[in-house]
């Protein structure tokens, strides 16, 4: 009889964001095919506020490359592919957690988004991870030296009050699970160079959500 391990109680709260290869916006938010038809890009945690159980998280980042063919949302994509890479700040505790949290096995959000997307694991690293995200969302960040560039600025237009920010309520593919808001923006670097996975692009698609999950429930 296997023994069943149960997780503590869990929450983190942060900011995620993402720089792809789609056309803005990017149509996996509204629950659509990619503009493609596949997809590839970067996709950054920062954690504000975490704990799992009596181990503090805040301030970690995690971020991942990922890959797939079809609309995730429909449960229909193939070729799903993605590599993890943890915060180096992290101690052995910390990175235990992140992995049980982020990988599924924790419960909650990241563990149903694992099952839709459900990717072949190319590999998983412990890396400097520098995340930066402007305070009024003017801009974000993220890179691993030598291997993961990924910078935006928001969305704006002739039409855009200065300061306002193009955004999605309700979004219908939000990758950080149902109530956020997607600020959207324009990548102006996305490079990738790590365990298959290669581009250099800029002037694609980028949004920003705020995520805040809990578990094991």
């Amino acid at each position: 009889m296997t023994e069943q391990i149960t997780s503590p109680t869990w929450h983190v709260a942060g900011d995620w964001f993402d720089t792809c290869k789609c056309a803005i916006p990017c149509p996996c938010t509204f629950a659509q095919p990619p503009t493609e038809g596949d997809c590839e890009g970067v996709l950054a945690w920062h954690i504000r506020e975490g704990r799992y159980g009596d181990v503090r998280l805040d301030g970690l980042n995690v971020l991942m490359l990922g890959s797939f063919t079809g609309n995730v949302w429909e449960g229909t994509h193939t070729d799903a592919y993605a590599a993890v890479f943890v915060d180096e700040r992290a101690d052995d505790q910390q990175r235990a957690a992140l992995g049980a949290i982020f990988g599924g096995e924790a419960g909650g959000w990241p563990q149903q988004f694992s099952e839709i997307f459900n990717a072949e694991m190319r590999g998983m690293d412990v890396a400097p991870i520098t995340v930066e995200i402007d305070d009024g969302l003017g801009a974000w960040s993220a890179e691993i030296p030598g291997r993961v560039t990924a910078r935006a600025e928001a969305l704006a237009g002739p039409t855009t009050p200065e300061g306002a920010r193009v955004q999605v309520h309700n979004a219908p593919g939000a990758e950080v699970g149902p109530g956020q808001i997607a600020t959207w923006g324009r990548a102006t670097t996305d490079q990738a160079d790590a365990f298959g996975f290669s581009w250099n692009r800029s002037g694609k698609s980028s949004k920003h959500f705020p995520f805040d999950w809990s578990g094991p429930d």
